[in-house]
C-alpha cells in the first residue's frame, strides 16, 4: 500500500512538474513573440516611406502608433485582468496581436499600416499578465527563476528576433515579416489555450472608466510629446501644449485616483517606497536599455569610411547583437540565485552597475566588430539583472488582487523611459554629426555622448535602487497569502 502510494505521489508529482514546465515555456515564449513584434520592422526602417508611398515624417507613426497603442492598452488591460481574469486578458491581447499581424500583412499605405502596428501594440501588455500569471500558478521555488527568464524575455527576443526579421526583410518580401508574426501569435494563442490554466485569483469590483480614461489621455500627451518633439520642434506650440496638457491630466487625474473607491491605479500602494523606487529606476532602467539599442546598430553600420563605422550590414549587426540574447537567457537564472538568497534589490543594484561597465567599456572599445558584442553582451547581462528583478521588488509588496495592475505600472514605466531614450539620443546624434559626402552621419563625439547619458542613467538607477529599503524579499509569503503591508 505505501509503495503503491508512493507511486501515486511521484506520478502526480511528475504531471505537476511537467505542467509547471509547460505554463513557464508557453509564457516566455509568448513574451518572446512580443519583443519579435516590436523589433520586426526596425529593417524597414529607411525603406517605410517608399514603401508605404508616404514621407520618412509619416512613416515615423508606424512606431509611434505601437509605442502608444501599448502605453495605454497595458495599465487598462492588466486592471481587467486582475477584475476577471488573467488568462482571458492574455488571449484578448494575443489576438489583437493577430488581427494586427494580419492587417500590416495586406497593407500597402500608410493608414492600414499604421492601424494594424496600433492592434500589435495591445500584445505589449502579455509579459506582466504572464508574470502575473506565474505568480498565481507556481510554486514558490519555480517563481523566482520563472519570473526572471520571463521578464528578460523582451530583450532575448528582440536580440533573436532582428537577425531574422532583417533576413526576411533582404532576402524575401516585407510582408512575410507580418504574416510569420501573425501565425506565431496563433501558435501561442494555441498552446495557452490547451495548457495555461485560468487563475481563480480575481480582484472583482467595477472598471473605473474614469480614471482609464485620464490615464490614458495624459499618457497619449506625454508621449506623443515626447516621440514627435524631434519631427515638430521642442519649443513649437504644439510639442510644449501636448507636454503641458499631460502634465496638468496626470495630476488631476492623480487627485482623482485617490478619491476613487476603487481607482485603476490604487496610487497609495504604488506610493510605498519599495514600490516607488522601483519604478522610479524602471524609468531610467528603461531608458539605458534603449540607448544602447539606438547607438550600436548604428555604429555596426556606419560605413568605415566614417573612420569609426564597422560597415556592416543591417542582417551582419543583427547577428552581431545575437549574444546579447543568449547572455540574457543564462544570467536570468543567475539573477533568480541571487535575489534569493539577498533578495531582489542587490540584482537590482548588480544590474545597474552592470549596465555602467558597459556602457564605460564603449568609450573606449568600438574599434571592432568583436568590441562592439562584447559591449552589447555586458549591457544586455546588467538589463537581464534589472528585468528579472523588478517584478519581484513589485510583487513583494503588493496583494495577489493587484498583480497584474502593478506590473503593469512597471512595465508602462519601462516604456515611458525607452520613450524618452529615443527622444533624448536622438537629439544628441542628430545634433553632433559629421559630413560625408552629401551626406550628414552622427559623429563619433554623438556616439560617446551617447554612451556617457546611457551609463549616467544606470548609475541614477543604481542610487535609486539602493532607496528601496533593505529587505530578503520574496514573492513566497504574497502567495502564501499574506497581505503585504508595507
Amino acid at each position: 500500500m505505501s509503495a503503491t502510494s508512493l507511486t501515486g505521489h511521484e506520478k502526480g508529482s511528475a504531471t505537476g512538474s511537467s505542467r509547471t514546465r509547460g505554463v513557464i515555456a508557453v509564457l516566455c515564449f509568448a513574451g518572446i513573440l512580443v519583443a519579435l513584434m516590436q523589433t520586426l520592422v526596425l529593417p524597414l526602417v529607411s525603406e517605410l516611406p517608399v514603401l508605404l508611398h508616404t514621407s520618412a515624417s509619416n512613416a515615423s507613426w508606424v512606431f509611434t502608433s505601437t509605442l502608444l497603442a501599448g502605453a495605454v492598452a497595458t495599465p487598462v488591460i492588466t486592471r481587467l485582468a486582475d477584475m476577471y481574469g488573467k488568462r482571458r486578458m492574455l488571449l484578448l491581447s494575443l489576438t489583437l496581436l493577430i488581427v494586427g499581424s494580419l492587417v500590416c500583412a495586406l497593407s500597402e499605405s500608410l493608414v492600414p499600416m499604421v492601424i494594424g502596428r496600433a492592434l500589435q501594440g495591445f500584445g505589449i501588455g502579455v509579459i506582466p499578465l504572464g508574470i502575473s500569471i506565474m505568480r498565481d500558478e507556481l510554486p514558490p521555488e519555480r517563481l523566482g527563476a520563472a519570473m526572471a527568464l520571463m521578464s528578460s524575455s523582451m530583450g532575448i527576443g528582440g536580440a533573436l528576433g532582428l537577425p531574422a526579421a532583417a533576413a526576411v526583410a533582404q532576402y524575401v518580401h516585407w510582408h512575410v515579416l507580418f504574416w510569420a508574426s501573425g501565425g506565431l501569435a496563433l501558435v501561442v494563442l494555441a498552446l495557452v489555450i490547451v495548457l495555461v490554466p485560468e487563475s481563480p485569483v480575481r480582484s472583482g469590483g467595477r472598471f473605473d472608466l474614469v480614471g482609464a480614461f485620464g490615464l490614458c489621455t495624459g499618457l497619449i500627451c506625454l508621449l506623443l510629446g515626447v516621440s514627435k518633439g524631434g519631427d515638430w520642434g521642442w519649443t513649437s506650440g504644439v510639442t510644449l501644449g501636448l507636454l503641458g496638457a499631460a502634465v496638468l491630466v496626470l495630476l488631476v487625474w492623480g487627485w482623482y485616483e485617490l478619491r476613487a473607491r476603487e481607482p485603476l491605479v490604487d496610487l497609495r500602494t504604488t506610493a510605498r517606497r519599495q514600490v516607488l523606487m522601483t519604478n522610479l529606476a524602471s524609468v531610467v532602467v528603461g531608458f539605458a536599455m534603449y540607448a544602447q539599442a539606438l547607438v550600436i546598430p548604428q555604429l555596426l553600420q556606419l560605413p568605415t569610411a566614417t573612420g569609426y563605422g564597422l560597415g556592416q550590414s543591417m542582417l551582419a549587426a543583427g547577428l552581431c547583437l545575437l549574444p546579447g540574447g543568449l547572455v540574457m537567457v543564462l544570467v536570468s537564472s543567475l539573477s533568480a540565485r541571487i535575489s534569493a538568497a539577498r533578495g531582489p534589490r542587490a540584482s537590482l543594484v548588480t544590474g545597474c552597475l552592470v549596465i555602467v561597465g558597459g556602457y564605460a567599456m564603449g568609450l573606449g572599445m568600438t574599434r571592432e566588430v568583436w568590441q562592439i558584442m562584447v559591449i552589447s553582451a555586458v549591457i544586455s547581462a546588467g538589463i537581464a539583472f534589472t528585468y528579472a528583478a523588478m517584478p519581484a521588488l513589485i510583487m513583494s509588496v503588493v496583494p495577489t488582487s493587484e498583480t497584474a495592475a502593478a506590473n503593469g505600472l512597471n512595465s508602462l514605466m519601462r516604456s515611458i523611459g525607452t520613450s524618452t531614450a529615443s527622444a533624448v539620443i536622438g537629439v544628441v546624434l542628430s545634433h553632433m554629426i559629421v559630413h560625408l559626402g552629401p551626406s550628414s552621419l552622427p559623429s563619433m563625439a554623438g556616439f560617446r555622448t551617447s554612451f556617457v547619458i546611457g551609463g549616467g542613467a544606470a548609475l541614477l538607477a543604481a542610487l535609486l535602487a539602493l532607496a528601496i529599503p533593505r529587505r530578503r524579499t520574496s514573492v513566497a509569503p504574497v502567495l502564501a497569502g499574506e497581505t503585504a503591508t508595507g
